[in-house]
C-alpha cells in the first residue's frame, strides 16, 4: 500500500515538474528577444554574462549613458574595467534596484549616475519598463523595481509571469524566437549599444519654458537612496549630464543648479560636459546620428577618452592592465568592439 502511494506521490511530482518547465519554457519562448532591430531590449540581460569579471566603474541611467560612454575605449585608454546598466528611458528608481541587483554579484569602486532621468517623478511607459525590468533576475530586488515602476493599466503578476502579457504573441513569432531561445550572447560591449550612422544637429532651438522647475521630490529621494547605498558599501558615487541637448530633450539651468546644489551639499562630484562639447573634442556635425539627440561611437569615444582622464586623475582609478587575466578578457572584449565597428561602417 505504501509503495502504491509512493509511486503516486512520485508520479505527480514528476507532471508538476513537468508542468513547470513547461511553462519556464513557454515565458523564455513568448518573451521578446529584441536580436533584430530594436536590440535595447537585451541590455539588462547582457549584465549576466559579464558578473564574473571585475568592474571597477558602474555606469548607471538611460540611453544618454548607454549611447555616450564605451567600455572598450576606457580599458584600451587607461585600463579602467568598466560596465554600464542603462536603458530606453531608465528611470531614477530602475537605476536605484538595478545597482542593488549589481551589488549581488560586486561591488565596484565608483557609480557613475547620468542625471537626465531626474525629470520623471512618475512611471512612464509598460514598454521600456519591460526593456528594463523582464530580463532582471528574479529576487528581492526586481520585485521592489516592479512595484516601483508598474504604471497603473499593468499588473504586478505579468511582470511575474510574463506569460501572463504575452500569451498572445504565438501569432508573432519570429525564426528569432526559435534561434535565440536559449542563447545568451551579448548584444552590447558591457552595456554600450553602438550606433555608426551620421545625422548632423542642424538646429539650435532651446527647449520650451516650464511653469515649474524643481525636480521632483520622488526622484530626488531615490537619488538620495543612490546615494546613502553607495555610502554604505564604500562606493564613490559621481553624478554626470552627458553632453548632448537638443531641444526635445533639454537640459534647463535650473535642474542643473538643483544637481550642483546636491552635489555640493553631499559632497559627491558633478561633471556636465554640454559646456565641455568642444573641450572634448565633439562636433556635432560628424559626432551624432539622429541630429544631436544621443552621440554615435565616434562622439562617445570622445567622450570616454575625456572622462577616463577625470576618473584617472580625480578619482585616482587603478590602471588593471597589468592583471594578465583581466587583460585577456579585455582583450577579445576590444576585439570583438573593433570588429563590430569596422564592420558597420564599411
Amino acid at each position: 500500500m505504501k509503495q502504491i502511494q509512493l509511486k503516486r506521490w512520485l508520479a505527480a511530482a514528476a507532471i508538476l515538474i513537468l508542468l513547470a518547465l513547461l511553462l519556464c519554457a513557454l515565458n523564455r519562448l513568448l518573451l521578446p528577444k529584441y536580436r533584430s532591430g530594436n536590440t535595447e531590449g537585451r541590455l539588462t540581460a547582457d549584465y549576466y554574462t559579464d558578473v564574473k569579471t571585475r568592474h571597477q566603474v558602474l555606469f548607471l541611467g538611460d540611453c544618454e549613458v548607454y549611447e555616450s560612454f564605451t567600455p572598450p575605449t576606457l580599458w584600451e585608454e587607461y585600463g579602467i574595467s568598466s560596465y554600464i546598466r542603462g536603458n530606453a528611458q531608465q528611470l531614477v528608481w530602475q537605476s536605484y534596484y538595478l545597482l542593488e541587483d549589481t551589488l549581488r554579484y560586486e561591488t565596484p569602486e565608483v557609480v557613475v549616475f547620468n542625471v537626465y532621468a531626474l525629470k520623471y517623478g512618475t512611471p512612464q511607459n509598460e514598454a521600456y519598463n519591460r526593456m528594463t525590468l523582464d530580463s532582471m533576475k528574479f529576487s528581492p530586488v526586481k520585485l521592489s523595481a516592479i512595484r516601483a515602476s508598474i504604471t497603473e493599466e499593468e499588473s504586478f503578476a505579468s511582470y511575474l509571469f510574463p506569460l501572463l502579457r504575452f500569451h498572445s504573441r504565438w501569432k508573432e513569432l519570429t525564426q528569432d524566437d526559435f534561434t535565440y531561445l536559449f542563447d545568451s550572447s551579448p548584444v552590447s560591449h558591457n552595456g554600450y549599444l553602438m550606433k555608426t550612422g551620421v545625422e548632423p544637429m542642424t538646429s539650435s532651438r532651446a527647449g520650451s519654458p516650464l511653469t515649474d522647475y524643481s525636480l521632483p521630490v520622488s526622484s530626488m529621494e531615490y537619488l538620495e537612496k543612490m546615494r546613502l547605498l553607495c555610502l554604505k558599501n564604500g562606493i564613490e558615487l559621481i553624478l554626470v549630464k552627458s553632453p548632448t541637448n537638443s531641444w526635445g530633450y533639454w537640459w534647463y539651468d535650473e535642474w542643473d543648479a538643483q544637481i550642483n546644489d546636491y552635489a555640493a551639499k553631499n559632497g559627491l562630484s558633478y561633471y556636465n560636459f554640454i559646456p565641455e562639447a568642444e573641450k572634448i573634442g565633439l562636433d556635432f556635425t560628424t559626432d551624432t546620428y539622429d541630429a544631436g539627440v544621443h552621440l554615435n561611437v565616434s562622439g562617445a569615444e570622445k567622450l570616454t577618452s575625456y572622462f577616463g582622464k577625470i576618473l584617472r586623475e580625480n578619482h585616482g582609478l587603478e590602471d588593471l592592465r597589468f592583471d594578465s587575466g583581466l587583460s585577456a578578457v579585455w582583450q577579445e572584449k576590444v576585439v570583438r568592439y573593433q570588429q563590430e565597428k569596422e564592420g558597420l561602417l564599411k
